[in-house]
């Protein structure tokens, strides 16, 4: 089962879903995530699980709206089905009592930062959280993440929104002046984690991201989410989605996501205008 038991646009373009799956609301770990299908012929897109509940059999999946596949699941309603679930999938973030712990959430990065930190701050971590966002119209779960913090910091890109700046500023503020910091999770844009990842590096702290490359099988099989980690070159969707950001080879990784910008482009484009026509 993956009914849509409740759907909700968090704000413009970033969608919110309640899906009603029993197997994979039991076994679902935070760092987990699964593959989603809006039609028999369509993309498989890799989704965080946000959220789950054994209890009550679901699963809570945040999901922004970037190409053709994405705008399809997007006009999926409550009430509908989506044609594939499958999941869930990858290794599950590794959580133990730390001590104090510093979350970075980069814009959609919030949803899959809560789970973690939630978790982290259920085993007895101290729980510091940076969310940030270009501007203040795209931030959401800010109370969800305020809830597993002990203390929450927001940041905005043009300052519309609590302090003016980028997420990599409030980050080395804490670690100059917060000896104790013991592990930093950093989620959001590819970019954003590779900086994040330099400005801890000085600090020898060590620091986690999660990695959302372009998949197609989400078990291993393809390749299509390799990424170089260190020496070696491991896939995203068995080996991670998290890894030791000072290990990844961020240039190739920025070039990897880069790589069917002009096809995702074209796509997009065609659906748009064959669906004005209809």
């Amino acid at each position: 089962m993956s009914k849509i038991l409740k759907k909700t646009e968090l704000v413009p373009g970033i969608f919110e879903y309640e899906v009603q799956t029993s197997e994979i609301a039991a076994k679902a770990r935070p760092g987990h995530f699964v593959m989603v299908m809006a039609e028999e012929q369509g993309e498989r897109i890799p989704l965080t699980i946000a959220d789950s509940d054994a209890d009550a059999e679901t699963i809570t999946l945040v999901m922004m709206v970037v190409g053709t596949s994405t705008l399809k699941l997007s006009k999926l309603e409550q009430g509908e089905h989506f044609f594939a679930l499958l999941g869930p999938l990858g290794t599950p973030s590794h959580i133990e009592n730390f001590g104090s712990v510093l979350m970075v959430a980069g814009g959609v990065g919030a949803a899959p930062v809560y789970p973690i930190a939630k978790r982290l701050k259920a085993v007895g971590n101290r729980v510091i959280t940076i969310h940030g966002a270009r501007s203040a119209n795209l931030f959401f779960w800010e109370e969800k993440l305020k809830s597993v913090s002990d203390e929450y910091i927001v940041t905005t890109d043009d300052g519309s929104k609590g302090t003016k700046g980028v997420v990599t500023e409030p980050l080395k503020t804490i670690l100059e002046r917060n000896k104790g910091i013991r592990c930093v999770f950093a989620i959001g844009p590819t970019i954003m984690m590779k900086f994040c990842s330099e400005a801890t590096r000085p600090f020898s702290v060590k620091t986690i991201v999660s990695l959302n490359n372009i998949m197609i099988d989400g078990t291993g099989m393809c390749g299509g989410c390799r990424v170089k980690v260190g020496s070696e070159t491991l896939f995203t969707c068995a080996d991670g989605p998290e890894f030791d950001g000072h290990m990844v080879d961020w240039n190739t990784a920025l070039a990897r996501g880069k790589i069917y910008a002009e096809q995702e482009r074209c796509s997009y484009n065609r659906y748009v205008l064959e669906a004005k026509k209809q």
